[in-house]
């Protein structure tokens, strides 16, 4: 008989507290965007995750240059007011492993939009990175 490993990590209230820190951060780089200190918290090659509009499922890596490109190009110069109010729900599968389930409201000039998103985390020395988005609707732009 074989024994799988136990991955279901009950965090710490400080474990929980730094998952909500590091995407207050993010978030705040977001609304400036700072895209480069956005890409300083990740861990390249990034996997990304979506579907496209066929509703075929889409995957892709991207290095840092590709990451500050998009994004730079997604998110606009920064004109526009941006904010986040988020409810974030972190699954840990270890102390150094998070999955992130978030529930968003994203408003830009005085327009609302809905986003329920995915992350990956890991843990390096300290300090949380985000390894894989997950999000639907962005694949055809993956490709």
């Amino acid at each position: 008989m074989t024994f799988l490993p136990d991955t279901g990590h009950i965090p710490s209230a400080e474990e929980l507290a730094s998952i909500q820190e590091w995407f207050a951060a993010y978030d705040a780089h977001s609304a400036a965007r700072d895209v480069e200190r956005m890409a300083d918290m990740a861990v390249f090659p990034l996997n990304l995750i979506s579907d496209d509009t066929a509703g075929d499922g889409v995957c892709a890596q991207w290095d840092r240059r590709q990451f500050v490109e998009t994004m730079t190009r997604v998110m606009g110069d920064g004109d526009a007011d941006i904010s986040f109010e988020s409810v974030r729900t972190p699954v840990f599968l270890s102390a150094a492993m998070a999955v992130v389930f978030t529930d968003s409201t994203m408003t830009m000039e005085g327009q609302t939009r809905q986003l329920r998103y995915a992350d990956v985390l890991v843990r390096r020395n300290g300090t949380w990175a985000f390894q894989t988005m997950m999000q639907a609707g962005w694949g055809d732009g993956l490709r």
